[in-house]
């Protein structure tokens, strides 16, 4: 693990990105880059880390490098992840024109065999699956772990056409009044059905999971990482 830090001209503040690469990373193969929003936490409570080593070492996955990007606080988060937060829009030209930049000088990845993959939960993995339609160009992949889901999300589902995205998409039924900072308690599992419907019916590689007994924490987040990572990253 090691991290670096970069100070954004979007964001008017400084960011820490936190890699984490497996000790027989070789750059003459295919690399796959996971950038997670909610970086802290997919270190610290899905256990990302040891996670990677254990499927590297079974050759689960091949050659992936993470990289963790957190917030300040939920009010933060909110303001960069949601799609109405008033630093949503510079958070994206964040990423697309600041870290990804960083991260091509910090690692040896091969230009001929790149795949990119955005990964998040809740609103993070929202903000992964807009940033990955309006950037098809640069990104090959999505996993977004019980995403927030309204009328903007469902608008970008519908204009997929002819995608090569791979998209993973996990719901748990129970995620019907999950607490929000702003708008309270909203039900989570009615827009994300329907997001599996508009999906399911385009022409792109999409992977969807209901947990019956599934509730809006990293209970079931990091139970699902290891199906999650060794689905997109095999």
């Amino acid at each position: 693990m090691f991290e670096k830090e970069i100070k954004s001209e979007y964001l008017n503040e400084t960011l820490s990105l936190k890699f984490y690469q497996p000790e027989n990373f070789d750059s003459i193969y295919e690399t796959n880059v996971c950038i997670m929003q909610d970086g802290n936490d997919y270190y610290n409570v899905g256990r990302i880390a040891t996670l990677s080593d254990s499927l590297h070492d079974d050759f689960a996955i091949t050659n992936t490098i993470f990289i963790g990007i957190h917030y300040i606080d939920r009010f933060d988060r909110r303001e960069k992840y949601h799609p109405d937060g008033k630093n949503h829009d510079n958070y994206k030209k964040f990423i697309i024109h600041e870290a990804i930049p960083l991260i091509k000088e910090e690692l040896p990845i091969n230009p001929l065999g790149e795949q990119w993959t955005l990964m998040g939960d809740s609103l993070a993995g929202t903000l992964a699956f807009l940033i990955a339609v309006e950037n098809q160009d640069l990104f090959d992949n999505v996993i977004m772990q019980s995403p927030l889901v309204n009328e903007e999300i469902i608008k970008a589902a519908e204009m997929l056409d002819l995608s090569d995205l791979e998209i993973y998409h996990t719901i748990g039924l129970k995620e019907t009044a999950v607490g929000t900072t702003v708008d309270g308690k909203i039900d989570f599992v009615t827009p994300n059905k329907q997001l599996n419907e508009v999906l399911t019916n385009k022409k792109l590689t999409y992977h969807y999971y209901e947990f019956p007994d599934g509730i809006h924490t990293w209970k079931y987040w990091q139970k699902d990482l290891p199906r999650a990572l060794t689905t997109i990253f095999n």
